[in-house]
């Protein structure tokens, strides 16, 4: 009996830990490192300006880490006094399976600008902005203005596909209206469809074995 407790149990955190599995975790230590870690930075600005860049700690300091290791984006986006800024930062294919939670934190450095992020989702590996059609959340609007004062927290469900990416999307329509903003402690972690990590596997490995052990000892025992 105390071996099917045993195995039950490790059976059962086996599935937990493959529920609740971080699919990503990034804190922009080196925004320079993101295009090897599987991140696409695309600006779109017209004319371009500057991609996202390391945290600048002198407008305001990280929400975790060393005070620079966040990512920013700021009305340089665009080169142009009343450009347009559309600038995108892409995460890496992450397999989904059962969707997953987004979270995020973000804040802005003055309330008196009208910086807006969209944070928007595409299903498969693709990373061309055409194909983030599904918006997921929008900070900076009416509904939902940009803090300002302090690092705040969001939340995102992410669709229930096999795989996709999301994306934050810095836009503002007048570069003349934009400021900065700044965006750290990303984390996704799966649905609770989504494919187990090793780990989990591990887990679910002892706890059958220990079942056969089981078997096989009742099937000494009444032979």
């Amino acid at each position: 009996m105390k071996i099917r407790k045993i195995s039950f149990s490790l059976l059962a955190v086996a599935c937990l830990g493959s529920a609740q599995a971080a699919l990503l975790t990034e804190g922009f230590d080196s925004v320079a490192g993101l295009a090897g870690a599987g991140w696409v930075l695309t600006n779109n600005s017209v004319p371009a300006g500057n991609d996202w860049f390391q945290g600048n700690s002198g407008v305001f300091g990280s929400q975790a880490g060393a005070p620079g290791a966040y990512v920013g984006a700021d009305f340089l986006s665009t080169s142009g006094i009343n450009g347009v800024v559309d600038n995108w930062l892409i995460s890496p294919v992450l397999a989904l399976g059962g969707g997953g939670t987004l979270t995020f934190f973000t804040r802005t450095a003055d309330p008196g600008f009208s910086d807006k992020l969209e944070v928007r989702f595409s299903a498969g590996g693709s990373a061309s902005t055409a194909s983030f059609t599904t918006l997921l959340r929008t900070i900076g609007d009416a509904a939902t203005p940009y803090p300002d004062t302090d690092w705040q927290t969001f939340s995102v469900t992410l669709p229930a596909q096999a795989s996709g990416r999301f994306a934050f999307r810095y836009t503002v329509g007048d570069a003349i209206n934009a400021d900065y903003i700044g965006i750290d402690s990303v984390s996704v972690d799966a649905g609770v469809n989504s494919v187990p990590e090793p780990a989990g596997y591990a887990l679910f490995g002892l706890g059958a074995l220990a079942l056969v052990a089981l078997g096989r000892r009742r099937s000494a025992a009444t032979a």
